[in-house]
């Protein structure tokens, strides 16, 4: 049976009148965000995050010593702090942690590897604070479900102790999007298309290696890297990115944890005060965390 909240969200997404222009597609990207108030018990402190702009929240039953570490989507080139608020902070309430959320730098004025540096910037930024890499996961939606792996792989190639896992929702992890889902899932997925898909990677990428594995994390070498937990909607044009991240982790004995969902759409996560299947999405993913962090 159809779910009527998803098709009341679809409905609204159709009604929207696209923006090319990047400045204004920031904005309208913030401003969808922010429509989605804060529950009432959520504290937001920003700070400096090793040189990245950041922002803590909490709950009340946040524990002090496990965190999130939350890389927003947009592409590479639009999202915000404002934009994913409150998703992330729902993100660290239902995995009783709390959530640094990071806002790093976009194309095309940052190209690659800008986002992949601020990442491994802010984790460094946790290890200097004292949290164990085994209390930290790290989050992501879209791009920054990419990111989350591309971070990694950066982090492990600096050398760092590696998090405790990884939570990949709608991943965009594959440049050149040649996924048979940007063909077969063009007509259901109200929101990725593959020509949008290719503007943004050549933004991001300005001329770098599209097969870069911390750009498309797809072709690096996962082996060694923490459990993954991939969630994706049936509909997505990225569908097959999820499927193909899963595969490559799994030939390298990364365990992983895949969820396809029926009926919904890119990020349904961020609609999650209006749908039912957001919520439960993200208390899946909070429960991922809990069982893999320390303590």
């Amino acid at each position: 049976m159809a779910d009527p909240e998803i098709i009341a969200i679809r409905e609204q997404i159709a009604a929207r009148t696209g923006a090319t222009d990047i400045a204004q597609r920031r904005i309208d990207s913030d401003a969808r965000g922010k429509s989605f108030r804060l529950p009432a018990d959520v504290r937001v402190e920003k700070i400096d995050a090793g040189g990245v702009p950041a922002e803590w929240t909490s709950t009340p039953d946040s524990a002090a010593d496990r965190v999130i570490l939350y890389l927003h989507g947009g592409g590479y080139v639009f999202g915000s702090l404002d934009s994913h608020r409150h998703v992330a902070a729902e993100a660290g309430r239902q995995a009783g942690t709390r959530v640094l959320a990071i806002d790093y730098r976009l194309a095309p004025e940052h190209p690659f590897p800008a986002p992949v540096e601020d990442s491994v910037a802010a984790y460094r930024f946790l290890l200097g604070r004292g949290i164990r890499p085994g209390n930290v996961a790290l989050a992501g939606d879209s791009a920054g479900g990419g990111l989350v792996v591309a971070a990694m792989l950066a982090i492990r190639d600096a050398g760092l102790t590696l998090p405790a896992c990884g939570w990949c929702i709608s991943p965009w992890v594959d440049m050149e999007a040649r996924s048979a889902s940007f063909t077969d899932r063009a007509e259901t997925d109200p929101t990725v298309q593959k020509a949008g898909i290719l503007d943004l990677a050549a933004l991001y990428l300005n001329g770098a290696d599209p097969r870069h594995p911390h750009a498309a994390p797809v072709y690096g070498d996962l082996r060694g890297l923490p459990p993954l937990f991939i969630q994706v909607g049936a509909v997505e044009t990225l569908l097959d990115d999820a499927l193909w991240l899963a595969r490559e982790a799994g030939k390298a004995d990364v365990p992983v944890d895949l969820q396809v969902w029926p009926e919904m759409i890119h990020v349904w996560h961020q609609y999650h005060q209006v749908l039912g299947a957001g919520r439960r999405a993200l208390e899946a993913g909070g429960t991922f965390i809990k069982n893999h962090l320390e303590g």
